[in-house]
């Protein structure tokens, strides 16, 4: 019986979980050459006291002989080429020993043929005593988690895709009053009063810092659809509350914010352009391309060298451009946005780098200072870059190396000092290849490059930016909506050419032409009815992120609010991962 290759995922799984033939074969069998005769071959099977052994010819798999066949055969002296079999189970080294339940096995290689070892008794005895010991620790392990759960501050529940509780710890089971045997196998609106998890699961939309009256008392709840592979097989419920000290001071934090925010904006240049402020949590995502994105942004941002944004359109480079500016050292300058490509060309520099009284004819009587000049104790974001024209690119080169500008019409230079970070959709290295874009400035500008992953490849994050923008919806006093399951596996099967910002147009569209509280399939735009259809269990699973927590966890040296802040996700999701993945750090 042989096995089929495994495929490159299967592969890498299996050499994960130490279940491959690979992993526990004998690489050194003691075999019989082609080349021996019968006698031979019952000397050595006596000798070894085997019933079975393996035929090669240099190092390539024949078959087997057995020692029944040699006792039977009438001339000893005959080479063991007339008394091969062929074995009962040939395995390439992926396959997994867990499926295969012959007792001995020859591991071939799928290609060369080439014996690459055996399993037999021995090997089969260590492989048990392995599961044994895993089982062990995976027991062990589960003995941790309820024990955390149980200790845990906050209420939590965990229910199948039907609702019904698998899990409930004893801090929610002593604020509702139903032991935890009570509570597991029941439907958890019997259960839990006002509960939305049902919704949840219907809607695949995470609900985050939600009010839920409970017992009489106004809570915080967290609920949080379970996704594997496509499918929602559960949901998540925290039950958030704080003692009346930690609410107070919480209190009084938020009560401070208007007055930090007033003081901090009266600080700004008077020609700042744009007072949107946008930090690193703000940008919602926790899929691992969005997560390694921040992670290089948070670094770049607090060093003085330009930045380089790129990514398809609609991914979001600007509000990147205001995190790295809202946390670097020029955080309480201006940021100037300039688009290179909605400026035309022959007002391209006077917009930049500004111009003095009478320079030319059509002009303000006055002058005008450029945006450069106002960038200046701040940041300049250059977005489009690659529309800049090619004249103005080795001015642009020049203010950058001597951070001097000069208006047009004139000859004395003014000192600015500004923080660069530019962006663009278009490929620079190519157009610098074809001469459209200066090589120097091309090096000078990219010191640091951000790639801002598409949306197709952080579909996981859907979830979020959805609930996200019916948030603010929601702040901004207008009904509270929410959409269906059929409505957001349809989002996980378009493409969204258009990224974060067509999802959000579609979203308004939805919002705004939507009857109730529910968004519907009928009330999807035609763009994403007409997309072949593609059911969510049909789609890959999300790429794993264990590194990316272990490289945080470990540059933060193990501190767990300060990794959370580099993933840009927050501390609790940063403990749901640890717990998924067993990781300590």
């Amino acid at each position: 019986m042989s096995r089929q290759l495994l495929t490159k995922e299967g592969e890498r799984m299996l050499l994960h979980t130490r279940d491959h033939c690979g992993q526990w074969m004998n690489i050194q069998p003691t075999t019989i050459d082609v080349t021996m005769t019968i006698r031979e071959a019952k000397s050595m099977m006596t000798m070894q006291e085997q019933l079975e052994m393996a035929v090669v010819e240099n190092g390539r798999f024949l078959g087997v002989i057995r020692i029944w066949r040699c006792l039977r055969s009438d001339d000893d002296q005959q080479t063991v080429e007339n008394v091969i079999e062929r074995p009962h189970a040939i395995v390439d080294e992926h396959c997994s020993l867990r499926e295969c339940k012959e007792s001995l096995l020859y591991v071939v290689h799928h290609e060369s043929g080439i014996l690459s070892g055996v399993i037999g008794m021995e090997e089969r005895l260590a492989f048990t005593h392995y599961l044994e010991e895993q089982e062990e620790k995976q027991r062990q392990m589960n003995r941790w988690l309820m024990l955390s759960l149980d200790t845990a501050y906050e209420g939590v529940v965990i229910v199948d895709h039907k609702g019904i509780i698998q899990v409930f710890n004893e801090t929610y089971s002593r604020f509702v009053g139903v032991t935890k045997e009570e509570a597991i196998g029941r439907p958890v609106e019997e259960v839990i009063e006002n509960t939305r998890i049902p919704v949840v699961l219907k809607t695949g939309v995470p609900e985050r810092s939600q009010a839920h009256r409970l017992q009489g008392q106004e809570l915080v709840v967290h609920r949080l659809p379970m996704w594997q592979e496509g499918e929602i097989i559960g949901a998540v419920g925290m039950l958030v509350f704080e003692g009346k000290t930690e609410l107070e001071e919480t209190l009084q934090r938020l009560e401070r914010i208007p007055q930090a925010v007033a003081i901090e904006e009266s600080r700004w240049h008077k020609h700042t352009e744009s007072n949107v402020s946008v930090r690193f949590e703000d940008i919602i995502g926790e899929s691992p391309a969005i997560a390694s994105a921040k992670k290089i942004g948070r670094k770049a941002a607090v060093t003085e060298v330009p930045v380089l944004l790129t990514g398809e359109t609609g991914v979001g480079k600007e509000p990147f451009a205001h995190a790295i500016h809202h946390k670097s050292h020029h955080q309480k300058g201006p940021f100037v946005a300039v688009n290179c490509a909605a400026i035309p060309e022959s007002l391209f520099e006077s917009e930049l780098f500004g111009y003095l009284k009478g320079a030319f004819t059509g002009t303000r009587a006055e002058g005008k200072v450029g945006k450069v000049e106002l960038a200046n104790g701040g940041t300049l974001f250059l977005d489009e870059i690659g529309d800049m024209p090619f004249e103005s690119q080795a001015k642009i080169l020049r203010v950058l190396e001597t951070k001097q500008v000069e208006r047009v019409g004139g000859s004395t230079p003014v000192h600015v000092d500004f923080r660069l970070v530019a962006a663009t959709n278009q490929d620079l290295k190519a157009k610098m290849l074809k001469g459209t874009f200066r090589e120097d400035l091309y090096y000078r500008l990219n010191v640091i490059h951000i790639e801002i992953p598409p949306l197709r490849e952080r579909k996981q994050d859907i979830p979020s930016l959805i609930a996200h923008h019916l948030k603010l919806r929601e702040q901004e006093g207008f009904q509270k909506k929410t959409l269906t399951k059929a409505v957001l596996e349809r989002m996980f099967s378009y493409s969204w050419p258009g990224n974060v910002r067509e999802l959000f147009h579609y979203l308004e569209r939805m919002y705004v032409l939507s009857e109730g509280p529910i968004i519907n399939e009928q009330d999807l735009p035609k763009e994403l009815l007409q997309r072949t259809f593609i059911p969510a269990s049909s789609m890959p699973p999300p790429t794993s992120d264990q590194e990316l927590i272990y490289e945080a966890l470990k540059e933060a040296k193990g501190n767990k609010s300060e990794a959370a802040k580099q993933l840009g996700i927050s501390r609790a999701t940063l403990y749901n991962k640890l717990a998924k993945y067993g990781l300590s750090v």
